[in-house]
């Protein structure tokens, strides 16, 4: 009984990731949970009491799977600039995969205090990684300096996600560019 009952926790998490990939917060609805996994909608409430707890629950999952990526690529390399690279890299590689994108609708969008603390804290684990590259280039603001790139990167994401005019590959140079040279170029 508890296997069937993970399996099916399992199923709606996954239903989740594609209905937040497909249309964002908004697709994200119980009725739409209970039909993408044949459930009745009864039954989606007896394994989440609301959208934000389907969604906590996916930021418990999927970022640290994520993040971990991240540091993986930011592990491989060599220089702090390398580091610093890797990090914008991975996170714009990862824009096409539905945990990522899940994510991404998530973060943008309206949810409880508790949701919000987890999402604060997963992102706090990427920054504190590039921190350290920065400070090790003599930033003498690492901290804030972090928080100015994860924006650049952030805003690379919805570039790519809203598919604009520019091919994803330049959007990535673009953005890997203005992190290791600034406006220079």
């Amino acid at each position: 009984m508890a296997e069937h009952r993970s399996m099916q926790r399992a199923a709606l998490l996954d239903a989740a990731r594609s209905l937040l990939s497909e249309g964002g917060t908004e697709a994200l609805t119980f009725p739409a949970l209970a039909e993408r996994t044949g459930l009745a909608r009864s039954s989606v409430y007896e394994y989440f009491r609301s959208r934000a707890a389907v969604v906590e629950e996916l930021c418990e999952a999927d970022f640290p799977v994520w993040a971990a990526e991240v540091e993986a690529a930011m592990a491989d390399a060599d220089s702090p600039e390398g580091k610093i690279e890797a990090y914008v890299r991975k996170q714009l590689e990862l824009v096409g995969d539905r945990r990522h994108r899940a994510v991404v609708a998530i973060s943008a969008s309206e949810l409880d205090a508790g949701a919000r603390e987890k999402i604060r804290a997963a992102h706090g684990g990427l920054i504190a990684m590039i921190v350290e590259a920065l400070a090790a280039l003599g930033h003498t603001e690492p901290r804030l300096t972090a928080m100015l790139l994860q924006g650049v990167v952030d805003a690379a994401v919805r570039r790519i996600e809203l598919g604009a005019a520019e091919h994803p590959d330049v959007i990535v140079q673009a953005a890997v560019s203005l992190a290791l040279h600034g406006v220079r170029g």
